[in-house]
């Protein structure tokens, strides 16, 4: 991307010299070059900087559903609950401060048979702000808290906010992890009243779709059972992310 706009503006400044292109046509150029790096930072699945799977390419009736920011108290273990009652698998990528202060909870997440995917150590609200190095080592932190507590590394990896950028490519890349998205945002975290909830996320049911929930969402933990029963109902099935995308869990 940044060979294509420094081609760009170089053409632009050799027009300029030979047929007096306007100056405005450097504005022009910076401002779309400024949105395209914003649509592929802020874009989980644009694949700008690094391919990130978010979706499953199938003709099955299948979904995945997918839980952020856990382990916490109350919200998890209703979460839990509601997908033993309904023998659903989920993936949690978990903050690795999380589980550290709630084990008894990541253990059961684990005990239960979901997936355990790396959302970072620290969930820094500046993380896509650090460098790589300073990235993957709040990465292989998470790796280490999960480590000690249930013997397994994550290989899958969620970026916090779903921000991707060069420097979190190289961390990835250096760690060896699967960068993982979604296909449906449900923005939990903002909508609070439960039928746009519902409504929001039924709407986008597909085969191969991965739901983006958060543990934090008192919302999400409202219409959880009601969702699970009109997917059920809709002829598809919920498999775990790991399952549904072919994709290696663990290291």
């Amino acid at each position: 991307m940044n060979i294509l706009f420094i081609s760009l503006l170089l053409l632009s400044m050799v027009g300029e010299i030979t047929y007096g292109v306007p100056f405005y046509v450097y504005i022009i150029l910076a401002v779309v070059y400024s949105l395209l790096l914003f649509y592929g930072c802020y874009y989980v699945g644009s694949n700008f900087f690094i391919p990130v799977i978010c979706s499953a390419k199938t003709d099955r009736k299948v979904v995945a559903l997918s839980f952020d920011d856990g382990p916490i108290a109350g919200n998890t273990l209703q979460i839990l609950q509601t997908l033993k009652d309904n023998n659903a698998e989920a993936a949690f990528f978990c903050i690795g401060s999380r589980i550290t202060q709630n084990k008894a909870i990541f253990n059961q997440i684990h005990y239960e048979g979901h997936l355990i995917g790396n959302h970072t150590f620290s969930h820094h609200f500046w993380f896509d702000m650090f460098s790589a190095k300073r990235m993957l080592a709040d990465m292989r932190m998470m790796d280490k808290a999960m480590n000690s507590i249930i013997g397994k590394t994550p290989k899958l990896f969620r970026p916090p906010y779903g921000v991707t950028n060069p420097n979190l490519k190289k961390a990835i890349i250096e760690g060896n992890y699967i960068p993982v998205g979604w296909s449906m945002r449900s923005m939990d975290t903002v909508i609070k009243d439960e039928k746009k909830l519902f409504n929001k996320v039924i709407s986008k049911i597909k085969p191969g779709a991965v739901f983006l929930f958060h543990d934090t969402s008192n919302t999400t933990v409202a219409i959880l059972p009601a969702l699970i029963k009109h997917i059920h109902e809709n002829g598809y099935e919920i498999i775990r992310l790991d399952k549904m995308l072919n994709l290696q869990a663990y290291a």
